[in-house]
């Protein structure tokens, strides 16, 4: 039996691709490559291929026993959800469909997720659980929530089973230094913190400093991504072992403001860091810090890179090697 991977070429993707692999399972990596890239996918097998098109969906079946798919497979960048909700909404709600449609065709029935904390919106307390209202605020949220919600239809109408990882703000590299973070364009912090370090950019904004936390910084829950693959081998045997469906919240539990990030950054590359001060950006809330306790109780999760300058450190070796420059 083989483990489908969409998306796996990219980010969180590739990381849990490989530690799939490192546990012995077969992997099929399943990705167009307009996000992902071709050199992350070192384990397993890598076919070129778009969930828009079914036929290339159930040439994998085809050739494939596939007992479980990761999902990570869709467009992510908020911004852009709100200047072109059309193309989020057909590729991250249509091709989940197609591939659906294609696993209830061979009796595929186990998936995990790539959620997000976007599905809540703007919650009223923290830290957030995953039983408080979830009001995404952009579609790139509200495609995520949709999947969500087709989930739960899919077990009552076909017997799917599936666990929803909502992840916070993933982040870092690969320990080993082997694959880490690149996208184009780069939107998250710690990588544009990182450039300015080395000269990449000439500053990195900090948008907001009057916000009511402990330095007027927004504050983020940053999480590893080796313990986010962790959590998805996790919930894999979770579903191995016949156990019920689930939606969890994968986070850190611990807060990091901006401000706070930037410091980590100059104590891990020894660095200056030349900041810009900015106005707040529309829609940004102040905290956004996430519970993992259903997950630790349900899968047995304990994340091992809590401390934020060990994420900014293995960050920090990725983005440094020669071959990046």
């Amino acid at each position: 039996m083989a483990i489908l991977v969409t998306g796996g070429a990219g980010y969180i993707g590739s990381h849990v691709n490989k530690l799939l692999a490192h546990e012995g399972y077969e992997t099929v990596v399943f990705d167009n490559l307009i996000y992902g890239h071709r050199e992350a996918v070192k384990w397993g097998t890598l076919i070129e291929g778009d969930l828009k098109n079914v036929s290339e969906i159930e040439a994998v079946f085809e050739r494939y026993p596939i007992e479980a798919v990761f999902h990570f497979a869709a467009y992510a960048y908020v911004g852009e959800s709100v200047t072109e909700p059309e193309k989020y909404y057909y590729n991250n709600i249509g091709c989940t469909l197609n591939l659906l449609k294609v696993m209830r065709k061979y009796g595929s029935d186990k998936i995990i997720f790539s959620s997000s904390c976007a599905t809540y919106g703007e919650p009223k307390q923290m830290p957030i659980t995953e039983d408080m209202p979830q009001n995404p605020i952009n579609p790139y949220g509200f495609t995520k929530y949709t999947v969500e919600r087709i989930f739960k239809d899919y077990e009552k109408a076909y017997g799917l089973k599936y666990v929803v990882l909502r992840y916070f703000n993933a982040a870092g590299a690969d320990p080993e230094g082997e694959i880490g973070e690149a996208h184009d364009p780069e939107t998250h912090i710690i990588p544009l913190i990182l450039d300015a370090a080395s000269g990449k950019r000439p500053n990195v904004k900090v948008f907001g400093t009057d916000y009511p936390t402990r330095d007027g910084s927004c504050v983020r829950d940053y999480i590893h991504v080796s313990d986010l693959a962790t959590a998805h081998l996790l919930a894999l045997r979770h579903l191995e072992a016949g156990k019920e469906s689930q939606f969890l919240n994968l986070g850190n539990t611990k807060g990091t403001s901006v401000l706070e990030l930037i410091e980590s950054a100059k104590r891990v590359t020894g660095r200056n860091i030349p900041v810009v001060l900015a106005d707040r950006r529309p829609g940004d809330p102040a905290i956004l810090v996430g519970s993992s306790e259903k997950a630790k109780r349900i899968l047995g999760w304990e994340p091992i890179y809590g401390d934020i300058d060990a994420i900014v450190k293995h960050a920090w070796a990725w983005h440094e090697q020669p071959w990046k420059k």
